[in-house]
């Protein structure tokens, strides 16, 4: 053996030698440079960054990590990618207990801004009868308080920043962008690497040990159907070669719907002057100069969860409370000092799919989500609307309450609440589901509770999409978890379980608060 050019060891066997995670040919008339290493991941979100980071761990392994998007900050400044890295575009790790861990990566803060409408949320809350909850991820979700956000030092803390940013100097953890994976590549029911374009260009890589999609919902279904892994009828329509039947992927689709309701501020304290091209510029240089005020919180700093009625078990309903006005998510100016609650059921019973609209990865796949498509859903975001406003008629808000702005004091009757509903109602952004976990005797399960797709092996998906059922709130820290156990799995360490972590359950299920 030798060092070559690299540093790395080279071993020469026959017309081959291995150069670090490379097979390296040295007869090129016998085969091609054919780049190999032990995990190949897909997808660096939520979940493939922190499977990156820990995967790579092990100095005896290699990671290949895939993303298709452009580079976040990996060579460039955070203060030209503002728009991914400033909250408010878009401080102190909580206690060390027993739902919480102390010393991990993920810094999660509150808001600093103490602003007076978030105060009366959370007293109005009370008035109403809902408890206050001092951490709503800790023993009880139930209740108004104080949100947690994941922000660090004025800065968007995602899990490029708290996990894959520190790794990136590993000699065994190679990061692409601009990078659409396109095909698995099987042998037989074996996942043998991925095919992706890369500027213009086809390429193929190979994984010794398992392939990992983490491209979430909607692109680890796709991936796994334009790869010949879905329902076999629909992939035969498409002339796609069939390689494992399994009806599940794609089906499934759940999301959470949420809408405003808006409420005129009698007080100029609100958001609405800082929208003014004076303030936006005066607050984004601030936060470029220093990472402090208005730039540096998403400003959703207070909300809750509530039961929609009695003899529900946990809560369902979910609040974010914000002292501004948005309008079509923000691409649309605020028009007055107002205020709003985002709104919306958690545990939706209505049930989507997707599929592909043909072989081309470049296109986007069909989705229908079904949203509002039962009776149940129907009912739970109409007492949505009628709880906000009870909240909102509280003493807590009387020196703050002027009309209501939406859905306006006209929409009265559960007929035109669900109208209302039907055409404000909006994606929260947390597609899930599309390749649920289960047992293998479950015909629209997709993976195992070990997250391997069934049927197939070294292949998995760990990301939003294996979750048998929508979680009841947001989507971002369940989703890193999972990627957390799934490194373990893989990696062989033991679960990591506390058996002596009391469970919430309301005083009394008689009564809706």
């Amino acid at each position: 053996s030798q060092h070559n050019k690299w540093g790395f060891k080279s071993f020469h066997v026959g017309p081959i030698q291995r150069i670090g995670s490379y097979h390296q040919c040295l007869l090129p008339s016998l085969c091609s440079k054919t780049p190999s290493y032990s995990y190949i991941i897909v997808g660096a979100g939520s979940a493939g960054c922190v499977l990156a980071n820990r995967l790579s761990e092990d100095t005896h392994e290699s990671v290949l990590l895939l993303e298709a998007g452009p580079k976040d900050m990996f060579l460039g400044s955070l203060r030209l990618s503002w728009k991914i890295h400033m909250p408010a575009a878009l401080t102190y790790n909580l206690c060390d207990d027993k739902y919480r861990g102390g010393d991990g990566p993920l810094y999660v803060s509150r808001g600093k801004t103490n602003h007076p409408l978030h105060k009366a949320f959370i007293e109005a809350g009370q008035q109403a009868g809902y408890p206050f909850t001092d951490d709503m991820n800790g023993h009880q979700q139930e209740g108004l308080g104080w949100m947690d956000m994941t922000i660090y030092k004025g800065k968007r803390w995602s899990t490029a920043s708290a996990y894959l940013r520190p790794t990136l100097g590993r000699p065994n953890l190679k990061t692409e962008v601009g990078c659409l994976t396109t095909k698995i590549l099987f042998e037989g029911n074996v996942a043998v690497g991925v095919e992706y374009t890369q500027n213009g260009q086809t390429k193929k890589v190979y994984a010794d040990k398992e392939v990992i999609l983490s491209g979430g919902a909607i692109n680890s279904p796709q991936l796994l159907m334009l790869s010949g892994v879905g329902n076999a009828d629909d992939l035969k329509r498409l002339d796609i070669p069939v390689v494992q039947h399994l009806p599940g992927v794609g089906s499934n689709l759940q999301d959470h719907l949420e809408l405003y309701i808006q409420q005129q501020c009698t007080q100029p304290i609100t958001l609405y002057k800082a929208q003014k091209l004076f303030h936006m510029v005066k607050i984004g240089l601030e936060w470029l100069s220093l990472f402090t005020g208005y730039g540096a919180t998403a400003h959703l700093e207070s909300g809750g969860f509530i039961r929609s009625r009695p003899h529900v078990t946990h809560p369902d309903i979910q609040f974010h409370f914000l002292p501004s006005q948005v309008i079509d998510h923000g691409r649309v100016a605020s028009k007055i000092e107002a205020y709003q609650v985002h709104v919306g059921p958690m545990r939706s019973t209505s049930i989507g799919w997707m599929k592909l609209k043909s072989p081309n990865p470049l296109d986007h796949p069909i989705l229908q989500p079904n949203y509002l498509s039962t009776d149940i859903d129907v009912w739970e975001f109409r007492e949505s609307v009628k709880l906000s406003r009870e909240i909102f008629a509280q003493k807590a808000f009387d020196k703050f309450r002027g009309p209501e702005v939406q859905p306006g004091p006209h929409v009265q009757s559960d007929a035109d609440i669900d109208a209302f509903v039907r055409q404000k109602a909006d994606s929260a952004y947390h597609p899930s589901c599309t390749c649920k976990m289960g047992s293998p005797s479950d015909p629209m399960a997709v993976v195992d509770p070990s997250t391997r797709v069934l049927g197939l092996e070294r292949l998995r998906v760990v990301d939003a999409s294996i979750m048998p059922s929508v979680v009841s709130g947001n989507l971002n820290a369940p989703t890193i978890m999972i990627a957390e156990k799934a490194a373990d799995i893989i990696r062989g360490h033991p679960p990591l379980v506390d058996p002596g972590v009391p469970v919430y359950q309301p005083p009394t299920l008689d009564k809706q608060r």
